[in-house]
């Protein structure tokens, strides 16, 4: 398929870039985003297509060998999981080509842009293209396309007169009308590049007619223009799939008890505990504290959630008003500081309720200044306000063993005791308002940075030909091991992520975390890195599966 000067698009090549072993690959045309690299002279370059990592890439013919002839050679030159999948793949094409054209985005640009010789003509053709004509006054002559000479020669003359058209007879009818321009080729080129360029100010462009009148055509060239669409969408350069499902997360089972909470012999309070929010956490939360024997009022947005609580002894409020006029303390555990204050302030809020000696437990993760806020209005309506941030997981939530840090009002602390006791291992008063979730963001932190390591180091060791199975029996052994990194590392390893903790909630700890940092001028650059990790992960469509997702965006 190539000649004797070098090579063809669509060759299968074996291609060597610097640092790398020899990668199989395709001669293909570069996609428009793909800027020209400096050539040396004499040694030109081609676009290669690399098979596996479905990247594009400038290389030197010097270091391009055909795939056929070399195969032998250079198929053991590579032994990692990312080789082996390329080599299958050009195999692949070899059989069946047809299933890997979205994936050269060159030739599908190059597919989609519009020939301007054809969008010309059908600008003198008035019409018959995608475009409108716009007819000039009623006594300019008009165009007959039937009778329009086959040329028109525009002749201009020394010093700039007027340009005078020569007739040339028709040879036969024609459509189109080309136009040749002598003297002035500046100014009939700038008419193909207003024609067939991206989108311009509208305004009119006149065209001589066959008498020389130049009010004969009057076309909207915006009509004209035309958009080259990318066939190929740009997860096909990623090797993601371009929807991602979120795995099934297992409902929880109302049914058992955990260990760790039978062998408490928790005391149940005689107070009446409500809970705003069923999600991924406060599903094992009201679970534990109904098992153990308290009174609770639940709500959700979803009231759905809500019926397999009822099922086992809770009662269903309409609203979270409803809730707190239910309770003597209410529990608060939704997705982020926005909605934890729309459930106090919003419209039948938590404030719109009677507080007088009544207790509010913010357990939503939150920043310092909206656990504040939310502290001021239930203090000014006579409540009490706790801050229980908490530190775990699903898992964590249905077994009991949740860490609770706790600043607020000490009273209210102490009435929440039998309840912390069934949802916690263990529980933690830090004080004034604001020191515990400060305390909690410091903490996710660390969990978001290391989450962000444990992603990059097993994309790196399986990059570098390493089982990444073998990292973690290596990682278990060492100082570095923690509960957190061998179960987020297992998780990788087998490339599902059934939400633990979601991606886009580590994300939003990071941010209120580096917001804080902020606000008392702490340099945090690791942290803000890691929080660009995970933002890149949840737009990619990741944000709702576990945050051990990652990987996602550090592997690829």
């Amino acid at each position: 398929m190539s000649d004797s000067k070098g090579y063809a698009v669509n060759d299968l090549v074996w291609a060597k870039m610097k640092g790398f072993s020899p990668w199989p690959g395709r001669i293909s045309v570069p996609p428009a985003e793909l800027r020209r690299i400096a050539v040396k002279k004499n040694n030109p370059v081609k676009c290669i297509f690399f098979f596996g990592t479905n990247n594009y890439a400038w290389i030197e013919e010097t270091q391009i060998k055909p795939y056929q002839e070399f195969k032998d050679k250079l198929l053991n030159s590579c032994k990692t999981a990312l080789f082996k999948e390329a080599v299958q793949q050009i195999e692949e094409f070899m059989v069946n080509p047809e299933k890997f054209q979205p994936l050269f985005v060159g030739e599908n640009e190059a597919a989609n842009r519009p020939d301007p010789d054809v969008e010309f003509n059908k600008l003198r053709e008035g019409g018959t293209g995608s475009g409108t004509e716009e007819s000039g006054p009623e006594d300019s002559p008009t165009v007959n396309n039937t009778t329009t000479p086959a040329a028109l020669e525009t002749v201009v003359e020394d010093g700039g007169a007027s340009p005078m058209v020569k007739k040339t007879p028709a040879k036969k009818k024609t459509s189109a009308t080309k136009v040749r321009a002598i003297g002035n080729k500046a100014k009939a080129a700038s008419l193909l590049d207003d024609v067939s360029s991206g989108p311009t100010p509208k305004r009119k462009k006149k065209l001589l007619d066959e008498t020389g009148d130049l009010s004969a055509l009057d076309l909207d060239v915006d009509s004209y223009t035309s958009t080259v669409r990318r066939s190929a969408p740009i997860s096909h350069l990623l090797n993601r799939p371009v929807t991602v499902t979120r795995p099934d997360t297992p409902e929880i089972d109302m049914s058992t008890v955990s260990d760790a909470v039978q062998s408490r012999n928790i005391q149940a309070s005689q107070l009446r505990f409500g809970f705003l929010g069923l999600g991924i956490m406060g599903c094992g939360i009201v679970k534990n504290l109904i098992k153990s024997g308290h009174s609770v009022v639940v709500w959700n947005r979803n009231a759905t959630k809500c019926r397999k609580f009822a099922a086992v002894g809770a009662e269903v409020a309409d609203t979270p008003c409803d809730v707190v006029e239910l309770t003597d303390v209410t529990y608060s555990c939704v997705s982020d500081p926005q909605v934890a204050k729309d459930l106090v302030f919003g419209n039948c809020g938590v404030i719109q309720a009677s507080l007088t000696n009544k207790g509010y437990v913010e357990m939503t993760g939150v920043d310092p200044e909206s656990s504040q806020d939310i502290a001021e209005a239930i203090v000014r309506k006579g409540g009490r306000y706790l801050e229980a941030q908490i530190q775990g997981s699903k898992n964590q939530a249905e077994e009991g063993t949740l860490i609770i840090l706790a600043s607020g009002d000490r009273v209210l602390f102490e009435d929440c005791q039998s309840c912390f006791e069934a949802i916690s291992r263990n529980s933690f008063y830090l004080g004034d308002v604001g020191n515990a979730t400060k305390m909690n963001l410091v903490l996710q932190m660390i969990s978001g940075i290391a989450l962000a390591g444990i992603a990059e180091a097993l994309a790196l060791a399986d990059r570098a030909g390493l089982q990444q199975k073998d990292v973690l029996e290596v990682l278990e052994l060492t100082s570095m091991s923690s509960e957190m990194l061998l179960q987020k590392g297992k998780a990788i390893i087998k490339g599902e992520f059934p939400t633990h903790h979601a991606l886009k909630y580590m994300q939003k700890d990071l941010k209120l975390a580096l917001g804080l940092a902020d606000g008392l001028e702490q340099s945090s650059p690791i942290t803000a890195a890691s929080n660009e990790v995970f933002k890149h992960a949840k737009r990619l469509g990741y944000g709702s599966h576990d945050a051990s997702a990652v990987y996602v965006r550090a592997r690829f």
